[in-house]
């Protein structure tokens, strides 16, 4: 129509501005063969793409090529592509958006006049403004042109959209129009049809299938967008200057050397070719990679190719570059502004974190609800990547926060499998001055963390809009609270971890004052409440717990074995999980959850909330590591023992590790015998030689003699074995004059007369 700017209207810019792909070389070589004449060549072909995909960049192409003619060879790229003598043709367009129904034509008068001027439209015959003509009279337009004729159909299904009455002639013309363009000699027909179904309604379906059965059975299929010569394209339309040269020779030969030395650890078939895993010919193939690619690392063009073309609503060409244009402006801005610049654009260097950036990223991967996962991983100012983040420099400055960009660039598009290899990551991010090591614990460490970022078989990742478990147990723990879930949690874990066993001692849980304490004349466990922890205050509070019961004081104060919870949240902690992954399988089970969940992550609910709980029954082992007891001689007459780390073992209780510690310190005994009863024999009963049963009760009680776990069971045993054995008499009903009315000794003495 004459007007549009200048990089399309003009030849010599347009094509300055292109880079002649493979593709667009055989579709102009395809028409240019058919315009000459040979009948070998397809006289209709379809262009199939997506949307942006590349197809009024190549009716452009081919609507100058064929109006220039074999002054065609002299712009940019034509040459090179093998394009040339292009016989001057007559170039007929109709373009379904721009067509205007109120101007009186028809699509074929339209065609007709471009092709031939009035005498064209005349041959039409005079039903032409009702019905579409048949083929002998498409046949007297392409004669009237006297020259080749390029017959150019764009964007068809937006007219039929909005002239649905004239539908079915025009199915009737595109019918006649291919078979008449088959039986003339230099006529070609090129139609573009959408690949993408999510463009379209129902009724354009109907409409795309009737004209693809229409043209199918004389046409050939063109796949516009190619997976080469990306590199290219992108780099004429985004860039006037590359810079030097022995620069960008210099960092492809470095990358292709890292690349070779890390080759067992990278993906060959992403980046090597067939037969050339080894030797100077493999890394030249690299480095002229890298070279062709520059300034982007090659993952980051290819990845469209690989992974995203896939996608229905991408548009391939026009998305990739309205995407790459941002990037590299803020690639440039942030080298100034953070004093920081990689050697190549790479995967991790995506601005996920602007606002602009990620709408066109979202928009063409067509998941706006990636942008919570975004968020909350990756790009956030409080995201896990940041956080891992803080204290990285150097080379691997933020690279948490690229690995995750590289893994949803990989693991998003139309893919079947959506992963990012673990491979793949490595070629993305590797350079030679960030070690492939270091990628995989960055990988690792942020899905350790992340939300939404999640592992995916041996050695993949990926990243979706759906929680992962992690965040679904770290919302439920968020809810929990403390005083009302939390605490008595604890306490119901401690309690059960201390009554196993069978150890015949007292057990007192969570005092909240002394008087809760019984003064009890046999070995008792005190356990105090998680919620108290190990400090000075506890100590001076136990100081007099020990020897008072409320106001009066105590009569048995050795007779007591306080356990004390060492500072810290550790057990806090896994009680929360524990509490966290149990509500978690329980809504599993009632079918609450589970939506988007996987069967590995179904089955990491049940082993985790296992796991968990049995993590909290350990950290009651290791918390509680505090034994304070009565000692005379001690600071404010307490003994305090660390009795360290603990781990619950087959048939070990944790009331049974405190005994054992207090016999290994020498602080608790099962039993007594003769010879130690006659050492700490009293000095003020040595006269009398009589030890008064109460008395002797009382110093096992007192701190006096070493502790028994119930003195009066250890003195009903043993004094009988005594008296039989003549090492000791007993006697009572003591009289005046000292004798006794009752007196046992080397005779048998029943437990009843102790």
């Amino acid at each position: 129509s004459g007007h549009g700017p200048s990089d399309y209207a003009r030849p010599e810019d347009f094509f300055s501005r292109t880079w002649v792909t493979d593709a667009l070389a055989e579709h102009a070589g395809t028409a240019l063969r058919r315009l000459r004449g040979d009948t070998s060549a397809s006289p209709v072909m379809t262009l199939l793409t997506q949307f942006g995909g590349g197809k009024t960049h190549t009716l452009t192409a081919l609507w100058h090529l064929a109006r220039a003619g074999s002054s065609a060879a002299q712009y940019d790229g034509v040459a090179r592509a093998g394009l040339s003598d292009f016989p001057e043709s007559a170039v007929a367009v109709f373009v379904g958006t721009a067509w205007d129904p109120n101007s009186g034509d028809t699509p074929w008068i339209h065609i007709a006049r471009q092709l031939a001027g009035a005498e064209g439209v005349s041959a039409l015959g005079s039903a032409a403004g009702e019905s579409p003509p048949g083929t002998d009279a498409l046949h007297k337009v392409f004669r009237l042109a006297g020259r080749p004729c390029l017959i150019l159909v764009d964007e068809a299904l937006n007219y039929l959209n909005r002239r649905r009455k004239d539908a079915e002639h025009f199915h009737a013309f595109l019918q006649n129009l291919t078979v008449a363009a088959k039986g003339a000699e230099r006529t070609a027909v090129v139609l573009s049809l959408p690949r993408s179904q999510v463009e379209m309604t129902d009724w354009d379906m109907g409409q795309h299938q009737k004209i693809e059965r229409v043209v199918r059975r004389v046409s050939r299929d063109l796949i516009v967008a190619d997976e080469g010569d990306v590199a290219e394209v992108v780099r004429r339309r985004l860039f006037s200057d590359l810079g030097e040269e022995k620069a960008r020779m210099r960092i492809a030969r470095a990358h292709a050397e890292w690349c070779f030395a890390n080759r067992s650890l990278l993906p060959r078939e992403r980046f090597l070719g067939e037969g050339s895993s080894a030797g100077k010919r493999a890394q030249d193939r690299l480095s002229e990679r890298f070279y062709g690619c520059y300034p982007f690392h090659p993952a980051t063009l290819s990845v469209f190719q690989r992974k995203w073309r896939g996608l229905p609503q991408y548009q391939q060409t026009r998305g990739t570059l309205a995407m790459l244009a941002q990037w590299v402006s803020r690639a440039h801005e942030s080298s100034f502004k953070e004093e920081h610049s990689e050697p190549l654009i790479t995967l991790g260097s995506a601005p996920l974190g602007e606002r602009s950036f990620r709408s066109v990223a979202l928009g063409q991967l067509g998941e706006p609800r990636l942008g919570a996962a975004l968020d909350a991983d990756l790009c956030g100012p409080d995201s896990h990547a940041a956080a891992l983040d803080a204290d990285t420099k150097g080379p691997l400055r933020n690279i948490h926060r690229r690995a995750g960009a590289a893994i949803f660039f990989e693991s998003s598009g139309g893919q079947h499998d959506k992963v990012a290899g673990l491979s793949e990551l490595r070629f993305a991010l590797g350079r030679p001055d960030v070690d492939a090591s270091s990628v995989d614990d960055a990988v690792m460490k942020l899905e350790k963390r992340a939300y939404y970022l999640r592992r995916a078989g041996e050695s993949g990742y990926k990243i979706g809009f759906a929680p992962t478990v992690k965040k679904v147990v770290n919302d439920r723990r968020a809810s929990l609270d403390g005083k009302e879930r939390v605490l008595p949690r604890m306490r119901e874990i401690v309690r059960k971890e201390f009554e196993r066993g069978r150890e015949g001692v007292g057990l007192s849980f969570f005092p909240p004052d002394s008087a809760a304490v019984a003064d009890a004349p046999r070995l008792t466990l005190a356990v105090l409440d998680p919620g108290w922890e190990w400090d000075s205050g506890i100590r001076g509070r136990l100081a007099e717990w020990t020897v008072r019961r409320d106001s009066s004081p105590r009569l048995y104060p050795a007779a007591l074995a306080w356990c004390v919870k060492k500072a810290g949240r550790d057990l806090r902690e896994k009680t929360e999980w524990a509490l966290a992954w149990a509500m978690a399988r329980r809504d599993l089970e009632s079918g609450e959850l589970g939506g988007d969940l996987t069967r590995e992550d179904r089955e990491e609910i049940a082993r985790s909330a296992k796991d968990a709980e049995e993590a909290a029954r350990e950290e009651v082992w290791a918390s509680y590591r505090y034994a304070v007891l009565a000692d005379r001689g001690g600071e404010d007459g307490l003994k305090v023992l660390d009795l360290g780390v603990g781990h619950s073992g087959a048939g070990a209780s944790l009331r049974g590790r405190v005994l054992s510690a207090l016999r290994g310190d020498g602080l608790l005994h099962e039993s007594v015998g003769a010879g130690y009863l006659s050492r700490k024999w009293p000095d003020a009963h040595k006269e009398s030689g009589a030890w008064p049963l109460s008395a002797l009760r009382k110093c096992f009680l007192d701190g006096s003699l070493t502790r028994l776990p119930d003195p009066d069971a250890v003195l009903k045993s043993r004094l009988p074995e005594f008296v039989e054995r003549g090492e000791f008499g007993l006697a009572s009903g003591a009289s005046a004059d000292g004798k006794y009315m009752r007196v046992f000794f080397r005779e048998r003495l029943s437990a009843e007369e102790i």
